[in-house]
């Protein structure tokens, strides 16, 4: 089943020195642009990351400190990629939690101003884990009747996760399953927005979920002492919690987020 686009849709896959949104670096990033006429345009990077590849990583997905060190820097390259992207809605496996969320910290090191939240996501790992709770080389394997060759290869990773999501579309036309509300709706329709909504699993406000919207779409923390207590409530009472953070190791993303809080409250 065709997609259909009231925007161009980026599928992304990244290839990283590892799994640490707040620390690790791109090393490979896979962009298919579907365009709303249905034309597709790619483009493949590697990327030198400016720190060592960690062996264990490099075993995963082929990439070794000498294949890019000589390629370009995030920062050299982050104008053309955020140009790339720019009006499109954004998708891909697991990229809620994890593509998106380190390419806006990639994206804030190399001080390109660039609001991902703008964007529409679909998370088809997401969509896969709701309806059969599996891998994308299962997935695929369901999916679509093939074998996933080179796998953590991005570009083989971002088309398969295009084709996946096609599948997907066609296997659950019509399908109903229950909301949190027990209420039977019908999640997997052609229309991205909806799309959108049904492969997303939180409320969060920051990519890495530390703030949070609460059942009043209040911001709250989301973690530690102050879990489930308003960001403005902390941030009045405990005036030192926000340099605590951002002298911390949170991601850059969740740092920008609660300084603009901080400075909503003060406007006030």
């Amino acid at each position: 089943m065709l997609l259909q686009l009231k925007n161009p849709i980026v599928f992304l896959d990244l290839e990283t020195t590892g799994v640490n949104v707040a620390t690790d670096r791109i090393v490979e990033i896979a962009f298919v642009k579907v365009n709303v006429d249905g034309t597709e345009d790619e483009k493949l990077l590697r990327i030198n990351p400016g720190v060592p590849i960690p062996k264990e990583t490099s075993e995963i997905h082929g990439i070794y400190d000498e294949d890019i060190k000589d390629e370009p820097t995030f920062k050299e390259v982050a104008k053309t990629l955020a140009k790339f992207i720019e009006g499109c809605d954004l998708a891909g496996f697991n990229s809620n939690r994890f593509d998106i969320p380190l390419l806006a910290e990639e994206f804030i090191r190399a001080d390109v101003d660039i609001d991902l939240k703008k964007h529409k996501f679909i998370d088809i790992q997401t969509i896969f884990h709701k309806m059969e709770k599996r891998s994308l080389v299962a997935a695929y394997k369901f999916y679509c009747k093939k074998e996933l060759v080179d796998a953590h290869s991005a570009m083989a990773d971002t088309k398969a996760t295009y084709e996946v999501l096609k599948a997907q579309l066609d296997r659950y036309e019509g399908v109903e399953v229950e909301d949190k509300k027990g209420n039977k709706t019908k999640p997997i329709v052609n229309d991205i927005d909806k799309l959108s909504e049904f492969s997303s699993l939180t409320r969060n406000v920051d990519f890495a979920g530390r703030i949070v919207y609460d059942e009043n779409g209040v911001e709250t923390f989301n973690f530690g002492k102050n879990k489930g207590v308003p960001v403005e409530k902390v941030l009045r009472e405990q005036p030192g919690y926000y340099g605590w953070m951002m002298n911390s190791e949170f991601p850059l993303y969740t740092k920008k987020v609660l300084t603009q809080l901080k400075l909503n409250l003060m406007s006030k």
